[in-house]
């Protein structure tokens, strides 16, 4: 079930709400997980640049997404996500063994750090600093290409987290002219493998479709 809205009515029914924004690359990381998921959620779409006062009630931060399920309030796309993924384990998206689990959270921070970090400073700040983020998503991108060769996902044959985490990224290459070079072509078809998998379908908003011709 989804549906779509402007106004923050408390929902009393016991299901999932994710309070996401429809261009927002955090966001999609949720609702890619919700989708890989098959289970029942609620979608609140929040307008980016006119937030309902909810928005910083429920989140200090006065950023989406945000995940309701009864007096349970989360944000940060990666918490919201491992929630879920303990929550519902089927499909299992973190890996089970701790020493695999620890390694691939500290990819999801280094994603953080190295690759969303520069999102900020492609969409509002001047000419040269976006140019700069750029080049930063791009050598990292380029970097990690080599390993797309060899397997088929992030953390070998099974899709994960990881996954999910930079999908949103990779989609959005175009909208932020991120162009690749050559060496990069295993990312690009690894790409198109996730954007491929029916819950990335699934989870894209119209305007997002949009960003890609």
């Amino acid at each position: 079930m989804q549906s779509a809205g402007f106004s923050l009515e408390r929902f009393t029914l016991h299901m999932m709400t994710l309070y996401s924004g429809t261009t927002c690359p955090f966001s999609q990381r949720c609702r890619i997980v919700l989708y890989e998921k098959g289970m029942d959620f609620q979608i609140v779409d929040v307008d980016l640049y006119n937030k309902p006062e909810d928005i910083a009630v429920m989140n200090p931060y006065n950023r989406v997404p945000i995940l309701v399920e009864r007096d349970l309030q989360l944000y940060e796309s990666n918490i919201i996500n491992e929630y879920i993924d303990e929550r519902f384990p089927h499909p299992q998206l973190m890996p089970a063994d701790p020493v695999m689990r620890a390694r691939a959270r500290l990819f999801l921070y280094r994603f953080e750090m190295e690759l969303f970090s520069q999102i900020d400073l492609l969409e509002g700040s001047s000419a040269k600093n976006a140019e700069k983020a750029r080049n930063v998503i791009r050598e990292s991108l380029v970097q990690m290409a080599p390993v797309f060769a060899k397997q088929k996902f992030m953390l070998g044959e099974e899709f994960s987290m990881l996954d999910v985490a930079i999908a949103p990224l990779l989609w959005r290459l175009d909208h932020y002219q991120i162009a690749l070079p050559r060496q990069a072509a295993p990312l690009l078809k690894y790409a198109e493998r996730l954007f491929s998998r029916q819950a990335f379908i699934d989870s894209m908003t119209p305007s997002e479709k949009a960003m890609r011709k």
